[in-house]
């Protein structure tokens, strides 16, 4: 399969500006909480079709609706009481708000190359608008914070040193220079084997922060990278396979498209919640949804699956589970899996992040100059972004507590959490951030049927040792889900590809 088009070298305002944009991207929630409330409410627990599919994230919406295309029966079963999986729109219902105004606490933005989703959203008769991005940029260092947009004039070695805050000039541009050559070494990369890459022994036998300490010598630029890493896949470098950094690099065309906001990753968002993408998809399924129905039991033979939890079972000749590595092995299979795929989906954990959002009477860090997007070395909100509708009638705040900050976040109450996330915009707005008129927070880790966020990802030596069982149908059983995809693993796009690909082998196997 062919990669996306790289774009132009990475410039250094691009890489904080961009830092300040992922997340929840991905790498991966109605107008209003409960979309679909009423579809899908069989009285029958026992059912029988062609084709079950568990879940109703983008991934299993996409997989249904391809097989309903093709004149197959499908049934969906959704553990939760809506779609969307890690996407969800929240209602702000702070004083000033406009009726029907949500705010995206999962997955939200969407940006160039990502044709599948973006075709998705077009189809659907949804429209987009670019993330807020005018202004300055600020970089919190050592106590101190700093705006800046250009430095810079020249670049003669296009490194990206033209748009360079003059924080750590140095680190800066060696973190430049590291990127690049990341760039070049994830190209070799296969994206459908990537265990068969020429170095892929020694690169899936270290972690991402071996390879920062010996290739990165400033502190300025291991933390940068550090910081750069923790923001994509909201796991600590030293949690991640060098090889699985390159394969996601790959995956997304390059290092730039993920961390960029213009032309990059979190170019856009999608008006009215990135929710109503999975929506949209729902809709003309509706009947053949099923909510509230938690699979826990998957037992398969020679002439088909059935699919079992409290109270409901449904008998299909193909399955398909659209879900993460890590939510597919809490199921229990009969026969048990092959070794192979058990030890792979014990071996993916889900990234750590808790998103979180402060609502004022209006984006006032806009007067001042600022576009909101921040990157700093001192938690629990490093990364921060101008959250706010598209017309700007009130001002959201937005950021993230990710990998090992978000995990120590978890211990907290929700208000030590919210006390930490006001002091972080104090510190980076002024006192005018010190009494929000909302506060909205979403722990993914904390959610039963997600278990984290942004995606799965791969410690060393899991990609050469199973990495062979993650796509490989066993018997009836086929997966899908973001993690499993080739183009835009861990984001929107990804978890559709996903869905067509796991349907298409359906529909060959049919």
């Amino acid at each position: 399969m062919n990669s996306p088009l790289p774009p132009p070298a990475l410039t250094r305002r691009e890489l904080l500006s961009g830092l300040a944009g992922i997340g929840a991207g991905a790498t991966l929630a109605a107008c209003g909480n409960s979309p679909l409330p009423d579809a899908g409410a069989a009285s029958n627990l026992s059912e029988s079709t062609e084709v079950v599919v568990i879940g109703a994230g983008l991934a299993g919406l996409m997989a249904a609706r391809e097989l309903v295309a093709a004149g197959k029966q499908v049934l969906v079963l959704e553990a939760r009481d809506r779609v969307g999986g890690r996407t969800l729109n929240h209602p702000v219902t702070a004083a000033g708000a406009k009726p029907g105004t949500v705010v995206e606490v999962g997955g939200q933005w969407v940006g160039p190359t990502q044709d599948l989703v973006l075709k998705t959203i077009a189809d659907l008769g949804l429209e987009t608008f670019k993330t807020y991005s005018t202004g300055n940029y600020l970089d919190h260092r050592d106590g101190l914070s700093l705006q800046y947009g250009h430095l810079f004039p020249v670049d003669p070695l296009n490194l990206g040193l033209n748009r360079l805050p003059p924080t750590d000039p140095v680190g800066a541009a060696e973190a430049a220079v590291a990127i690049q050559r990341l760039n070049s070494m994830a190209a070799e990369v296969p994206l459908d084997r990537p265990w068969t890459a020429g170095n892929a022994v020694a690169w899936d036998s270290q972690t991402f922060q071996t390879w920062i300490d010996a290739n990165v010598l400033s502190p300025g630029g291991q933390a940068l990278l550090q910081l750069t890493i923790e923001s994509v896949f909201s796991a600590q470098p030293r949690d991640l396979s060098l090889l699985h950094v390159l394969f996601y690099i790959h995956s997304a065309g390059s290092l730039d498209n993920l961390i960029n906001t213009e032309n990059g990753a979190q170019d856009s968002r999608i008006v009215g919640g990135s929710q109503r993408i999975s929506i949209g998809l729902a809709e003309p399924l509706r009947d053949r949804i099923r909510f509230n129905r938690v699979v826990r039991d998957v037992a398969y033979d020679a002439e088909g699956v059935t699919v079992a939890g409290a109270g409901f079972s449904v008998r299909a000749q193909r399955a398909i589970l659209a879900l993460s590595p890590t939510l597919a092995g809490r199921m229990r299979y009969t026969p048990p899996l092959g070794g192979l795929r058990d030890q792979l989906t014990q071996r993916l954990p889900m990234g750590t992040v808790i998103k979180v959002q402060c609502v004022y009477p209006t984006p006032f860090w806009r007067d001042a100059g600022l576009n909101g997007q921040v990157t700093s070395d001192t938690g629990p909100v490093k990364i921060t972004f101008d959250n706010s509708p598209p017309d700007g009638h009130i001002g959201v705040m937005m950021g993230f507590i990710e990998g090992e900050d978000g995990r120590k976040a978890l211990a907290w109450t929700p208000e030590q959490r919210r006390q930490g996330t006001i002091d972080s915009f104090v510190r980076y707005f002024g006192e005018a951030a010190a009494a929000p008129l909302e506060y909205i927070e979403q722990s993914w880790s904390e959610e039963e049927f997600s278990r984290g966020c942004y995606a799965g990802y791969f410690p060393p030596g899991v990609w050469l040792d199973y990495g062979e069982a993650l796509r490989q149908p066993i018997g009836p059983l086929h997966w899908a889900g973001t993690e499993t995809a080739e183009i835009w693993n861990g984001y929107f796009d990804g978890a559709l590809r996903s869905g067509q690909r796991a349907a298409a082998e359906v529909l060959a196997s049919l």
